[in-house]
């Protein structure tokens, strides 16, 4: 069992920065991936970035790259994603999700532990 909490949510004008954070606890974490996926009103769930916790081998969606980084602390378990130049349509509720498996994932449902979700909202 895993279990996930959000936090870092905000309001940010276009262009600017913001950092969530994402602890997680319960099972050792070595054969696990822990992901963000997130959700505008309307929409479906879309994946951002992952991490494979054992190698930090991190992966991302295109409508990300180069804009987000997601990292681990190594002296603890929470997950971070760096979001900058941030525009309008990244405005979504942010969830963490973590995956039981050596092998990345980038739907939702494969993902068996998730998180309450944190509110972004970019606006000027």
């Amino acid at each position: 069992q895993v279990q996930l909490a959000e936090s870092g949510g905000g309001l940010v004008q276009p262009g600017g920065s913001l950092r969530l954070s994402c602890g997680v606890s319960g099972s050792p974490l070595d054969k696990y991936w822990v992901a963000w996926f997130r959700q505008a009103p309307g929409e479906e769930r879309e994946f951002a970035a992952a991490i494979k916790w054992s190698s930090e081998d991190t992966h991302y969606g295109d409508s990300v790259k180069g804009r987000f980084t997601i990292s681990r602390d190594k002296g603890g378990n929470t997950v971070y994603l760096q979001m900058n130049s941030l525009k309008p349509e990244d405005a979504a509720v942010y969830y963490c999700a973590a995956r039981q498996s050596s092998r990345l994932a980038v739907t939702p449902p494969l993902y068996g532990y998730w998180g309450r979700g944190t509110q972004v909202t970019v606006s000027s």
